[in-house]
């Protein structure tokens, strides 16, 4: 892989900023001029951002009993975009508010949607899962678990919750990857990154 160009912000020519909406989320409108490859700045851009901020996800791992907890739930944007089944399985996640770390997040919303503990906490990685339209950011990680006695349905009733959580063998839940069954982008690559490091973070947890 060649080195990455020699850009960072400070090489952004930000023009204006417009936000024609805000509510819980909100839109803003990005005029800008950027470094091109070639050399030289591209013309003044209009770019739409979905401002989404920061996230973190947790996939649950008992690594004594080899088992991960997953969730499913409704999700509008998978109706949105014709999905005959818009209930997705997913790992637990929630919004990193004003004052929160992405690991206090992770514990809280593992405890409010699957109803679990996660004791330790392995850090994966960040990810930007449509960087072209949102500035949302994922802080992915593994938490470790225990998988007896979970399951059932979980979620708060303020924020019209409605999770169904249940447990897996490892090899099962990533048979439903490779299957390309309902899964959302964080909880694949989690479970795809554990393929890679279960014997590792079993060695590691036990």
């Amino acid at each position: 892989m060649p080195d990455p160009a020699p850009f960072n912000r400070r090489d952004v020519e930000l023009v204006a900023k417009e936000t024609p909406f805000r509510r819980y989320f909100q839109l803003d409108i990005y005029f800008l001029r950027h470094p091109l490859f070639q050399g030289g700045m591209s013309p003044i851009l209009q770019r739409e951002v979905f401002e989404r901020g920061q996230s973190a996800c947790c996939l649950p791992y008992d690594p004594a009993r080899d088992e991960v907890v997953l969730i499913e739930q409704f999700r509008p944007g998978a109706l949105a975009a014709d999905d005959p089944r818009p209930w997705l399985i997913e790992a637990p996640a929630g919004i990193v508010e004003t004052g929160e770390t992405p690991d206090a997040v992770v514990r809280r919303e593992v405890q409010e949607e699957a109803g679990c503990t996660v004791t330790d906490l392995e850090f994966v990685m960040d990810l930007y899962p449509s960087p072209g339209a949102t500035s949302e950011r994922v802080a992915m990680y593994i938490g470790r678990t225990v998988t007896q006695g979970i399951g059932g349905i979980h979620g708060l009733d303020h924020e019209a919750e409605d999770i169904r959580v249940f447990t897996q063998p490892f090899e099962e839940a990533i048979r439903l990857v490779d299957a390309g069954q309902g899964q959302t982008a964080a909880g694949a690559i989690l479970l795809l990154w554990l393929a890679q490091h279960r014997d590792a973070l079993r060695a590691k947890w036990t």
